[in-house]
């Protein structure tokens, strides 16, 4: 495509962000690789109860694949595509900026962030190394989604209004809000006040003995809290930015701003819910875990299904919005030029 020099500009300067994302990741795994493990955690792959100090990284002596040489060689490759961002801008290089923004936040599963900020804030020791780690590779999809709108072929400056999505969507989206509410708030908020709803009075003790009230508050609140977001899918909000928002109030909110995050969440909490009830399936059917355990922690055991469902039901969602907007099919819609709150047209 033939850029403008207001394009190139833009296209350049998330090219330097992204470059610098690439940099810093590739330098820090070159750094573990040379032996170094400041920002390094094994919590994921160790028995060891010590989260501040990454559960003994520094004893780790065999660096994983994908921590290392495997992390530099995507680094490589995401170099690639920023050089191509840069020099050809067009289709081609925006959908692998999408796909490299698409990789990133799926490797950073901000599924845990959910539940472990709010931990970290309230005084929970907590693996900051991990942390840091998914918020930068959060970043870094982000930044890849900016490059990929910058390098993307110019489209007409057209706006669609505001188009009711349909009434399959809304139930699924009601699903979605609810889901959270009663599978996951209600358990856990009577833990919290000390009832052993669905979980032996032993299990109850041993959370109350390593989870501070505060902690217990924070896990219970935010996830039906989060799941509330998923209304903006089908109401107008979610099409249009509202009258509050000074500077942007009529204008349209751009689709993929809604439907690549919500996406990601459900993808997310669908694969986090089928590998868990695939987990405990086999530790079921190996002995490990007696079905007299899995009856009496039955609520621990829902919660499992309950990430499914919500993953499943924030898809739904995902898709009806996607229908409405017009990013998949084509519905039938008026398209009229985008105007100010005073009615003048944009050129």
């Amino acid at each position: 495509m033939r850029a403008t020099s207001a394009t190139v500009t833009r296209i350049r300067s998330w090219a330097l962000a992204c470059a610098l994302f690439v940099v810093g990741e590739v330098a820090l795994r070159v750094y573990w690789i040379a032996g170094g493990r400041w920002g390094y955690t094994a919590c994921d792959r160790t028995d060891l109860v010590d989260p501040a100090g990454g559960c003994g990284a520094a004893r780790v002596e065999s660096l994983p694949f994908w921590a290392g040489s495997g992390a530099v060689g995507v680094g490589a490759a995401l170099a690639m595509l920023i050089v191509c961002a840069v020099r050809i801008p067009g289709r081609y290089p925006a959908a692998g900026s999408w796909a490299a923004a698409a990789l990133l936040l799926a490797v950073a599963f901000p599924l845990h962030l959910v539940f472990e900020i709010p931990a970290a804030l309230v005084g929970r020791p907590s693996d900051w190394r991990d942390l840091a780690a998914r918020l930068a590779l959060v970043t870094g999809g982000l930044l890849f989604a900016g490059l990929a709108t910058a390098c993307a072929p110019p489209r007409t400056a057209r706006v669609v209004r505001y188009r009711p999505v349909p009434r399959w969507t809304r139930r699924w989206a009601y699903a979605a809000v609810a889901l959270p509410v009663v599978g996951w708030a209600v358990p856990h908020g009577l833990w919290v006040l000390g009832v052993p709803f669905g979980i032996p009075q032993r299990q109850l003790d041993d959370i109350h003995q390593h989870l501070s009230n505060w902690t217990g508050v924070a896990i219970t609140l935010v996830p039906p809290l989060a799941g509330l977001l998923v209304l903006g899918l089908v109401q107008r909000w979610g099409q249009e930015f509202p009258a509050c928002l000074p500077g942007l109030r009529g204008r349209p909110v751009p689709r993929l701003l809604a439907v690549i995050p919500a996406g990601m969440v459900a993808l997310a909490l669908v694969t986090y819910g089928v590998l868990s009830v695939a987990a405990l399936a086999r530790h079921v059917l190996n002995g490990d875990t007696p079905w007299s355990d899995v009856w009496a922690g039955w609520a621990v055991t829902g919660t499992l299904l309950v990430f499914l469902g919500w993953g499943v039901a924030l898809g739904a969602t995902t898709a009806g919005y996607a229908l409405a907007t017009g990013l998949i099919g084509s519905p039938s819609q008026i398209l009229v030029p985008p105007t100010d709150r005073h009615g003048h047209a944009y050129h």
